[in-house]
């Protein structure tokens, strides 16, 4: 991960940061959703494997692959956060729980520099494959349980136990996990502070009901 500011888009403060707490919020979902269900939105899957082994992009937007719908499960998840509406109370946990893991991952550069090579290194694996194959899937997963999972503070998945003791299952939650972590970081690079989701909510509001209009 790379910790380097990425260059600002044309979007406007407001509303990179409320893209990159939308891709927060999208892991969330997806975690939720594989944990309960052993299914989850595909673009909103593909998205997050793309953020996360996207480590150097060139613009803000080719983050999420160029346009704000490729976040629309996140978007639509923070709005109800934001506006207080009924959410998922575990979604509302795996989103924030990866704020502050982000947080911890920041104060650790040795653990910083370790991602970075081994998302390098996973890269070839995704040219060679194709992101979301089975391999890159374990590899990020295993990066992920290796890595952030390693912290004192640790994200509890809650769902299905048969769906959460099947193969494969583990490394693709983890896998979110880690993709959410990354738009968590993405989200600080663009000034986003916890703070600001307490007295800013107006502002994250509009910016995102105003993403439809780019």
């Amino acid at each position: 991960m790379n910790p380097t500011p990425i260059q600002s888009a044309p979007l406007g403060a407001s509303g990179r940061q409320a893209l990159a707490l939308a891709g927060v919020f999208q892991a969330a979902t997806v975690v939720d959703q594989l944990a309960r269900t052993g299914h989850c939105d595909e673009r909103a899957w593909n998205t997050l494997v793309r953020a996360t082994l996207e480590t150097d992009p060139p613009t803000f937007e080719s983050v999420y692959g160029g346009h704000h719908n490729n976040l629309r499960q996140g978007i639509d998840t923070l709005l109800a956060v934001m506006s207080r509406q009924q959410a998922d109370p575990a979604v509302m946990r795996y989103g924030f729980s990866m704020v502050l893991l982000m947080q911890k991952l920041r104060k650790n550069q040795a653990m910083m520099r370790t991602l970075g090579e081994r998302l390098g290194r996973i890269q070839g694996q995704a040219e060679h494959f194709g992101n979301t194959h089975d391999n890159v899937i374990a590899s990020l997963g295993e990066l992920y349980q290796e890595t952030l999972s390693t912290f004192r503070y640790r994200i509890v998945v809650q769902g299905e136990p048969s769906l959460l003791q099947s193969p494969g299952m583990p490394p693709r939650i983890r896998t979110a996990l880690l993709g959410g972590v990354r738009f968590a970081l993405l989200w600080h690079q663009q000034g986003g502070r916890r703070w600001s989701l307490v007295f800013q909510r107006g502002a994250l509001k509009r910016a995102l009901r105003e993403l439809d209009g780019h």
